[in-house]
């Protein structure tokens, strides 16, 4: 793990640090808050040491100026950047710039006093009709995987245990691929936290390396649903390859069961299609020339973003297809769930 200097005068920093240490894990004191790693000429087993190298930096203030992060929430806010994990359609690549070196912030308390400024600012639950009752809304998950890195940071629990004593219509939101919910279990939350558990079935769960058994995670969710916190689906990516429909019908079926006789369960489900650009297509490539995820044109079509770049998403009749299955079988499976969004 690499210390900045500037890292170390802030005392989650140091905290951190303190975590590493007591897991035995080999510290690197930087002299200063430039991060350079000495990698390989090969892109691959570039990429496999930049995956395990864990950084303690400072969150700089242009990482502190919340964007807004739809559908998700109205505010993206980052309690850290990369993720350990190794899923093959990895929606980080081609986003951030770099070696896929894991930064964890140690200017937490300097990241969560910010956030009352944005309250009542949001577009996406602030002020939709349907989703007011959230709150303002904070995604935490957006460029990492909170919980995969708890266990050294300690930086989710805080958070939540902040959100948790800030009485407001406030709502944190993360989604994981991971199932160590021990720590937050006991956490004051006032029902101000939503933990949802991103999940494919097994004939796709092979593309994510390194994350815990789906159903471990479901497992997990029906802990934390159990300890009051609202729960939720992240069903990411919904992949149209053979036997989709069998393989996303047991995945409900599952869902339903794991969820199955909770009290007073508040569950909402998030539904995203594989999607990808060129860019990331290539950063892909490289970093899993093995992979069999299908990342080719048949049932693709190009959409334009509203940031002006391309990507590849399904076809109107795929889409069409996936979205009626989605909606009935959840209506079947998980009749209390509230479906937030289809992209």
């Amino acid at each position: 793990m690499l210390v900045t200097r500037s890292a170390m005068t802030f005392a989650h920093g140091r905290a951190i640090v303190q975590r590493a240490e007591a897991r035995g894990v080999e510290i690197v004191a930087l002299p200063g808050d430039r991060l350079a790693l000495d990698l390989p000429d090969d892109p691959r087993r570039a990429y496999a040491a930049a995956k395990s190298t864990l950084a303690v930096v400072v969150a700089p203030p242009s990482k502190r100026r919340l964007q807004p992060i739809a559908p998700s929430a109205d505010w993206r806010v980052d309690l850290a950047e990369g993720c350990p994990a190794h899923c093959t359609y990895c929606y980080l690549a081609g986003s951030l710039k770099g070696p896929p070196i894991t930064r964890v912030y140690a200017n937490l308390d300097e990241i969560l006093d910010g956030l009352p400024a944005y309250l009542g600012q949001g577009t996406i639950t602030s002020r939709n009709r349907d989703r007011v009752h959230e709150g303002t809304t904070f995604e935490a998950s957006c460029y990492t995987d909170p919980l995969a890195l708890e266990p050294i940071t300690g930086s989710l629990s805080a958070a939540i245990a902040r959100f948790g004593g800030w009485e407001a219509p406030v709502q944190l939101r993360f989604t994981t691929k991971f199932a160590d919910v021990g720590p937050l279990l006991g956490i004051d939350h006032q029902r101000r936290t939503r933990m949802r558990a991103s999940i494919n079935p097994r004939l796709f769960a092979r593309f994510e390396g390194g994350t815990a058994p789906v159903a471990e995670r479901l497992a997990a969710l029906r802990r934390m649903a159990m300890a009051g916190y609202p729960v939720g689906l992240t069903i990411a990516p919904i992949i149209a390859a053979e036997g989709w429909r069998q393989a996303y019908g047991e995945l409900l079926a599952d869902a339903g069961a794991a969820l199955r006789g909770v009290p007073g369960l508040d569950l909402t489900i998030e539904l995203i299609t594989h999607r990808f650009t060129s860019g990331s297509k290539a950063v892909l490539d490289s970093w899993y020339p093995g992979s069999s995820l299908d990342m080719g044109g048949t049932n693709r079509v190009t959409k334009r973003t509203k940031f002006g770049t391309e990507k590849q998403v399904y076809d109107v009749a795929t889409m069409r297809d996936l979205r009626r299955f989605f909606e009935e079988g959840i209506a079947s499976a998980l009749p209390s769930a509230r479906i937030l969004y289809w992209t």
